[in-house]
């Protein structure tokens, strides 16, 4: 029966892994979480009645995964914890700020058309996206991959923020999310503005030498979850999900997150 890591390290290099791991795990959540992530992790872990208990999927599927890219990441990052793991009072107040924005961004698209950031058609697309994503890398690439009951139930879950947000009829099980994903086919394509915030993010993203390497990794497997389409879209370059390097690459990426923001818990 194998040990755990720490008994099998000598004590001094054991001790020098325990401070690597924390001083790591402390700049990556600096990174997603902001300066506000410290006081705000301690928010969201005070009592009081939730949106989701603990044993909901959403919470496991979140749980795993926790010109201003670092700054929408952070936001973004701030969003899902309060909606996830805070009070009521916190999730209400951070939907309540997302709307209040929304309603603020207007503006026409190159070719002519009006768009607001809270028409229902958009937020609808942006709230079926984003928990495909999530949930496709997190059955491929989660701790604990959840079984058909588990992804309906997160399907599900997710939907309550997306009614908070005023997404109309949001999809409640992983046959619905299908189903919707398949129905903005037809008006979905790449601009020439998404075309280069995909180079921007794969091939030149805000990161210091020596972190691009396992970077290019995560790309990779990012890039491998993409539709044929979506990825011809984007003229990314084609990585296939189901190669032997991407997913063993992408895991590694991803357990090594995971070890050093254990030290953050």
């Amino acid at each position: 029966m194998s040990q755990p890591l720490a008994t099998r390290v000598p004590q001094p290099l054991a001790t020098r892994l325990d401070t690597l791991q924390r001083r790591i795990g402390e700049a990556l959540f600096a990174r997603v979480a902001g300066p506000e992530g410290p006081s705000n992790r301690e928010r969201f872990r005070k009592p009081g009645p939730r949106w989701f208990a603990d044993d909901r999927p959403i919470r496991r599927v979140h749980g795993d995964y926790r010109n201003d890219p670092w700054g929408r990441l952070q936001r973004t990052s701030t969003f899902l914890a309060a909606t996830t793991y805070g009070t009521a009072e916190d999730a209400q107040r951070a939907v309540d700020r997302v709307r209040r924005v929304h309603q603020h961004v207007t503006g026409t698209a190159p070719d002519g058309r009006p768009y607001r950031a809270a028409d229902p058609h958009l937020l609808r697309w942006v709230h079926v996206a984003e928990a495909d994503s999530f949930l496709r890398c997190h059955q491929r690439y989660g701790a604990r991959p959840l079984d058909d009951a588990g992804c309906d139930g997160y399907v599900a879950d997710i939907a309550r923020i997306a009614m908070e947000l005023g997404v109309p009829d949001p999809p409640r099980t992983r046959a619905q999310l299908d189903a919707a994903l398949r129905a903005y086919r037809p008006e979905l394509r790449a601009t020439p503005e998404a075309r280069e915030a995909a180079r921007f993010l794969v091939r030149n993203p805000p990161l210091p030498l020596l972190a691009r390497g396992p970077y290019a990794l995560l790309a990779a497997a990012a890039i491998g979850e993409l539709p044929d389409w979506a990825r011809r879209e984007l003229r990314l370059p084609r990585v296939p999900a189901d190669s032997v390097l991407v997913p063993s690459a992408g895991h590694a990426i991803v357990g090594a997150v995971r070890w050093v923001m254990s030290a953050r818990r």
